[in-house]
């Protein structure tokens, strides 16, 4: 089967310039077919403060206000997805971005009202494979911001682990699909103060463990949710760690049921 990279960049990565130049170099650099999913939640929060537009997060997940998803829509499949696209046409990779609205490429239902109402956050219902592969097999790199779209005219806010996930468990049936998690941490950390802790193999019992000893919380958990749904469902492969990993050059944690 063909190999399929798909890679989630987010966190300090995305706010710091230099660190994301660096990444962009060694994604272009990956042979074979590619797919980048892209979050930005510290540039939206950064800028929600400064309009004075409540940040509010359940889980690790952002409520979604109107006027938040407006700021995400414009920050998201704007300014932060066209910057990494140029950038990346600059390393001679023929990248293409996308929103989920585009070509219908993941829809998704607003998420319903349980204990939170998170507001204009979607819950993926939808990929639509046939497309993905339309562009990989013409040697197009998507990439691919954090929103998705009803059907109906609306768009949803989602998150971006998710839809990384989402993605390689719908190629996960004709490709064979490595997941890379890429943030500021070495990976999954026993205590982010000591940056010896790092823990390099986490299986389905370990995380149980770690969740009830609160090792694990807060942001970490859609990332591990995820990893999980995606190695339940086809994917080959989850990592989790700095961008450097990509290369094979460092230390990270790697995921496995």
């Amino acid at each position: 089967m063909t190999k399929v990279s798909i890679i989630k960049v987010g966190g300090n990565v995305i706010e710091n310039p230099k660190d994301l130049d660096n990444f962009l170099k060694d994604f272009a650099s990956i042979t074979g077919s590619k797919i980048l999913v892209h979050g930005g939640g510290k540039k939206v929060s950064k800028w929600a403060e400064r309009l004075g537009i409540p940040v509010e997060m359940k889980d690790g997940r952002r409520i979604t206000n109107t006027e938040t998803l407006e700021l995400i829509t414009g920050i998201y499949g704007g300014q932060v997805n066209k910057n990494i696209v140029a950038s990346l046409q600059g390393y001679n990779c023929n990248a293409i971005g996308l929103s989920g609205a585009d070509a219908n490429a993941i829809q998704a239902v607003k998420r319903p009202i349980e204990n939170t109402d998170f507001g204009w956050v979607g819950d993926i219902t939808y990929v639509n494979t046939s497309f993905f592969k339309l562009l990989l097999n013409n040697a197009l790199s998507p990439i691919c911001c954090a929103l998705t779209h009803d059907a109906n005219g609306q768009i949803l806010n989602t998150n971006a682990d998710t839809i990384a996930s989402s993605i390689a468990v719908a190629l996960g049936k004709d490709f064979e699909v490595t997941l890379y998690y890429c943030f500021e941490q070495m990976g999954v950390m026993k205590s982010l103060k000591d940056q010896n802790s790092l823990i390099e193999h986490i299986d389905s019992q370990i995380y149980k463990k770690l969740k009830e000893e609160h090792i694990i919380s807060e942001g970490m958990l859609p990332k591990m949710k995820n990893s999980f749904d995606a190695l339940q469902n086809g994917v080959s492969k989850v990592h989790i760690g700095k961008p450097e990993m990509i290369k094979g050059t460092i230390k990270h944690t790697t995921i496995t049921l």
